[in-house]
């Protein structure tokens, strides 16, 4: 699977881009790349904090494993060789195996083209066909980004709960969404 491409074609803006499983050479883009969302303090969970090279190759080599062993899909995608975007499903353990987490991130200036939208679809196809114990993909969305929610509710995704001011973004507190959807 390590740097299998998935997807090979053109964003709603005509933008080149590839989506493929990651390699082992990644991390360094992986790791400039989250450190740019972090400063952005976009609606992910890093708000500002900075990653070590160390650390994303760390996470790397992990997930490289966890795909072997059918615990994790995850995807990048590229335009003009330049990592824009991740994404990834993490099943848990034990008692909730069953369950995978979804994740999706873009880079500012590619987003409203599409392309979080069919790497949606990619990811969640991709997870379905290789993590066959695989049957509820959960995920939270900050209670602040309707477009987001609007997104996962056109896949399928339905509320099944709400914390109260539970995520903290720009030093605000907003409520944290969280949603489900059955795959089997």
């Amino acid at each position: 699977m390590e740097g299998k491409i998935i997807f090979k074609g053109l964003s709603d803006k005509e933008n080149e881009i590839i989506i493929r499983y990651s390699t082992k050479d990644d991390a360094q883009a992986m790791c400039d790349y989250i450190n740019t969302l972090s400063k952005e303090q976009t609606f992910v969970r890093f708000q500002g904090e900075k990653v070590s090279l160390r650390h994303e190759t760390k996470y790397l080599k992990s997930q490289l494993k966890r795909i072997i062993k059918k615990q994790t899909v995850q995807l990048l995608v590229f335009c003009n060789n330049r990592l824009i975007g991740v994404s990834s499903i993490d099943m848990k353990d034990k008692t909730e195996s069953h369950e995978g987490v979804f994740g999706i991130s873009i880079a500012k200036e590619y987003r409203g083209e599409g392309i979080g939208k069919k790497f949606m679809q990619l990811v969640l196809e991709e997870a379905e066909k290789n993590i066959p114990q695989l049957r509820i993909v959960t995920l939270g969305v900050f209670g602040d980004n309707p477009l987001a929610k609007s997104m996962y509710e056109k896949f399928g995704f339905q509320e099944y709960g709400r914390l109260p001011e539970g995520s903290k973004r720009r030093d605000q507190f907003v409520d944290h969404i969280y949603m489900y959807k059955k795959i089997k």
